[in-house]
């Protein structure tokens, strides 16, 4: 049957005569449903992501920190929303940036250990908000492999190096330029190098060495006194550099339609934060503002992770994030109503090659207590970092052999010392009521509920994130990893 022979056979309609209303009303129904589309696309906002390096978060006076000073931060916090329970899944710094640019945690993705690699099919930021139109940049820190999986647009600017001794000169105008192109909305990453060691930013004098709190789990030595010093000044450096970058934003006209996230990262390079479970280490600072959207000088209990930040940027972009391999999920809901709750869980694992000897840990949170379960606890804990190699330690940490020397003497640097380097089978504390994770309650029979329903929730997640636990700490796996390569 021909085209013409199959339209002939049709039956045959008259489209009736509009009134005048009924014309009127479909002109505003058409009007409306424009405008309806463009406020949605007007909606989707500009990212802007900053991160600092290796600050741990109760270091912030907006945590409860008692030394550093962080004007800028403590702004943008009066301006927007502060997460109380935010955290990041691994204490280290390329584990935790593939978890927040792919949306999956470290046993997913693949980069479980430090200066490993993503698994070659890992697809992040760039991929998923360049699908659905947004130019997707990073300035400053990178430390992620392989370049394909997070083939971010390079944006000059800031020093993309963190052991640079001092670090390089900054400027503002490449990410101006990068904000105000108008073919797209943009998503900007500006990573921060500080405060991470070596500390030689900023201004120590800032910080007299007999007007330091230390916090306890610290020994308080001179030369511990002299190293948290330099990594305070270090840390209003940073804040300093947050400030430039929000004046850069409002200097562009954007700041109206732009989301703006502070995350600290993982604790600093102190023993007890970073590469460790303990809150200090994966517990991070978020602070989130959208003028309009988000309420401004409020805080939530909303509890969220890195790997949510993927899915929270697919969601307001418009964009659907069932549709991708997440671990994450949005929690766009709780930044517009700081009284929705997100997550009953957050996790965590590390595992220690090639920062030294293998000692995997994982934990889980309910935002107020934390177990921790140490999967080799008959082996000594050691860190090259922090205890030094072939006697370099005092090229970051000359502060360590102290401690040691201290243990010697009191029973308050002993214990310090001994809770860093042996560790239980189990550890349960109640951080709602101990924050520093001092007194260890896992063998305490009032928490012994507690402890068993925290225990299986870690099980099932170590199940479904393909865990096998203390068989992949092992040089060969993280070689492979290195190389691109996954053989757990």
């Amino acid at each position: 049957m021909s085209t013409d022979s199959y339209q002939g056979a049709q039956p045959k309609f008259s489209m009736p005569t509009l009134t005048k209303a009924t014309r009127s009303l479909l002109s505003l129904f058409a009007l409306f449903s424009v405008t309806a589309f463009v406020s949605a696309q007007n909606e989707r906002p500009n990212l802007l992501v900053i991160i600092a390096d290796d600050c741990t978060f109760n270091d912030l006076p907006l945590y409860g920190g008692r030394n550093a000073k962080t004007p800028h931060i403590d702004r943008l916090a009066s301006e927007g929303l502060t997460f109380n329970h935010a955290y990041l899944s691994e204490a280290m710094c390329q584990p935790c940036r593939a978890e927040m640019y792919s949306g999956q945690f470290p046993i997913r993705n693949g980069a479980a250990w430090n200066h490993s690699g993503s698994r070659p099919e890992t697809r992040s930021l760039p991929h998923y908000l360049g699908e659905l139109g947004y130019r997707v940049g990073l300035s400053g820190k990178t430390h992620f492999k392989p370049a394909s999986s997070f083939p971010f647009e390079k944006v000059d600017g800031f020093d993309p190096s963190c052991v640079r001794s001092p670090t390089l000169a900054h400027e503002t105008n490449s990410i101006a330029s990068f904000m105000q192109r108008d073919d797209a909305p943009f998503c900007l990453v500006v990573a921060l190098v500080e405060p991470h060691v070596p500390w030689v930013m900023g201004d120590r004098t800032q910080y007299p060495d007999d007007e330091i709190e230390l916090p306890p789990y610290l020994v308080d030595t001179a030369v511990t006194r002299d190293a948290f010093a330099r990594y305070l000044a270090e840390i209003t450096y940073m804040d300093e550099q947050v400030g430039e970058i929000l004046n850069t934003l409002e200097e562009t006209g954007k700041s109206e339609d732009t989301l703006v996230l502070f995350t600290s990262e993982q604790g600093s390079q102190f023993p007890g934060c970073k590469w460790t479970n303990w809150d200090n280490g994966v517990h991070t600072a978020l602070v989130a503002r959208w003028p309009g959207r988000v309420p401004a000088g409020k805080r939530t209990d909303a509890m969220v992770q890195y790997a949510d930040f993927a899915p929270t940027f697919v969601d307001l972009a418009g964009g659907d994030p069932s549709g991708h391999p997440f671990d994450g999920t949005s929690f766009a809901k709780s930044l517009r109503d700081p009284s929705q709750s997100h997550r009953k869980y957050a996790y965590g694992v590390h595992n220690n090659i090639p920062e030294g000897p293998a000692y995997p840990i994982r934990t889980v949170t309910n935002g107020e207590f934390r177990y921790i379960r140490n999967l080799t606890p008959d082996e000594i804990y050691i860190e090259k970092h922090l205890m030094g190699t072939r006697g370099d330690g005092a090229l970051n940490n000359p502060y360590w052999s102290t401690w040691v020397f201290e243990s010697g003497q009191t029973e308050e640097a002993a214990k310090i010392v001994k809770r860093y380097m042996k560790r239980p089978p189990e550890q349960l504390y109640r951080t709602a009521g101990d924050p520093y994770e001092l007194i260890d309650l896992a063998g305490d029979p009032r928490y012994a509920q507690i402890k068993a329903e925290l225990s299986r929730e870690l099980d099932l997640w170590m199940h479904d994130q393909n865990d096998p636990g203390a068989a992949i700490d092992t040089r060969e796996a993280h070689s492979a990893a290195k190389n691109g390569k996954h053989i757990y």
